[in-house]
């Protein structure tokens, strides 16, 4: 062999070597085979459900999350059907269960409504858009996801009061856009694949023949808006001056400072130690340069925050770190991370703690991810052990106000939503076996839609549900200071 030569992919047989130019067609095949056994008319079908209610479900998922919260969980997933269904992954978890799946997985974001998407900033400092949110990934049947996404639309247009004609573009939308961009997906090399993300700029341009002018400066202005939401933001949001140093501002019950949550001092420091040890372990699961950078900060403020709508309750700590001086500020978030819904109906994860379950899962499916990515496994104050994933606080990061839509705004959100929840499947799973799988006729689109009418119908049940345990004093809420 002489230095041009290029070294042999495999050690198999000639025989068995597989022919990179027939590999797309046998994948393509499985995934035609796959709609032979479980017809793509099929998914929309929605089964009856069995087991436990809803309300059942949520009650489980409330222990070991913090008790004074909780009403503020039930408030907030109390105030439409979209905000319960964003509050209950758990909840639709068993319904899928329940439906035909085609045998081909990826990754899954494991709860991948409109809401969790949305703008975030790249290492190299421009404005991404992409999933947003990890608790609940596992690889599992790429349809959950799809289905999950399709619903929220649904549901999405019914609180907004939209038209059913209005509410299907918008569904069919997300699910044409799902599937004209796994085919293309399907034609490229998993280097392109890998490679292939989406700007802001860039969604603004695809986009811009179909937005209003007075919306597109509106949308423009969010954009600005999101690119200022760094470090230095939410210094100047979150903190104030004490003996000249910064520390975080009080705002409960969304924002507790240690210092108030533990004012006895010795139950402060045992709180300061314990996050500490949560960043020493943080640190292992970073790579080297990341490390050396981390290594240039000091942490000098924590605080207990409040995220989220399912995420209500459970811990989430908001850290704050100098650099070289105080106008040098970084701000991570470590969120406690638990068992994925999706795991008591696929099994469990394979990774050796929650924490690290996520991030995997997030560096596996996003196009860019944050450079302060990683997790610990750390007792806490009460002596239990939990799991923790971290990142920046406020990076960039923004979403789109769904509340404010119209029509024809969904219908175009829906289809960027689509099209990038197929690239994060693309990343991690079979594409070309999916795009066989969908083929080119619109009749897994169809299908889908009407799985999303039923199940928006079955989620509006279910609130009701909430709703009437509510007023009849089974479940208590709080007024939500937002």
């Amino acid at each position: 062999m002489t230095a041009l030569d290029p070294a042999p992919l495999t050690t198999v047989d000639e025989a068995d070597e597989l022919d990179p130019r027939e590999a797309p067609a046998e994948h393509h095949e499985r995934g035609r085979a796959a709609r032979a056994a479980v017809p793509r008319s099929a998914h929309a079908e929605l089964p009856a459900r069995r087991g436990p209610g809803a309300l059942r479900l949520l009650a489980a998922q409330d222990v070991g999350r913090v008790p004074e919260l909780l009403p503020l969980r039930y408030a907030r997933m109390s105030a439409s059907p979209f905000t319960f269904l964003r509050g209950s992954a758990a909840v639709m978890t068993a319904d899928l269960a329940r439906t035909p799946v085609s045998g081909i997985e990826v990754q899954l974001c494991g709860d991948a409504h409109l809401a969790n998407f949305g703008f975030f900033s790249s290492p190299e400092r421009r404005l991404v858009f992409d999933v947003n949110d990890f608790d609940e990934t596992l690889t599992g049947p790429w349809e959950w996801d799809v289905k999950r996404l399709a619903a929220s639309v649904e549901v999405a247009g019914r609180d907004r009061l939209f038209a059913p004609a209005d509410r299907e573009l918008a569904v069919l939308a997300a699910l044409r856009g799902y599937r004209k961009a796994m085919r293309r997906y399907a034609r490229m090399t998993t280097l392109e694949v890998w490679y292939d993300h989406l700007e802001a700029e860039d969604a603004l341009r695809r986009y811009r023949s179909r937005i209003a002018p007075g919306r597109r400066s509106r949308m423009e202005r969010n954009l600005d808006k999101f690119r200022s939401r760094d470090n230095l933001g939410a210094l100047a949001r979150f903190t104030g001056l004490v003996d000249g140093t910064p520390r975080i501002r009080s705002a409960p019950p969304l924002v507790v400072p240690v210092r108030e949550m533990y004012p006895d001092e010795v139950a402060r420091r045992g709180i300061e130690d314990w996050l500490q040890e949560i960043l020493v372990g943080y640190r292992e699961s970073l790579p080297p340069d990341r490390c050396w950078l981390f290594d240039r900060y000091r942490a000098v403020d924590a605080a207990h925050k409040v995220v989220g709508v399912g995420s209500v309750g459970t811990r989430c700590w908001m850290l704050l770190f100098l650099g070289r001086d105080a106008a040098d500020p970084l701000f991570l978030q470590a969120k406690e991370a638990g068992p994925s819904t999706l795991e008591s109906v696929l099994g469990a994860a394979p990774q050796a703690t929650a924490g690290q379950r996520v991030v995997e899962g997030q560096r596996r499916m996003q196009a860019v991810g944050d450079i302060f990515l990683g997790w610990q496994r750390a007792a806490g104050p009460d002596g239990l052990e939990r799991d923790f994933y971290l990142r920046q606080l406020r990076d960039g990061k923004g979403s789109i106000d769904l509340t404010v839509l119209r029509a024809s705004g969904l219908v175009i959100y829906a289809d960027l939503c689509g099209r990038t929840l197929a690239r994060a499947h693309a990343r991690s799973g079979d594409r070309i076996a999916i795009a066989g799988y969908l083929g080119s006729s619109d009749s897994f689109d169809r299908a889908i839609a009407a799985f999303a009418r039923a199940y928006a119908q079955r989620t509006e049940s279910d609130h009701a549900a909430l709703r009437r345990a509510i007023d009849a004093g089974r479940i208590a809420v709080v007024e939500d200071p937002k």
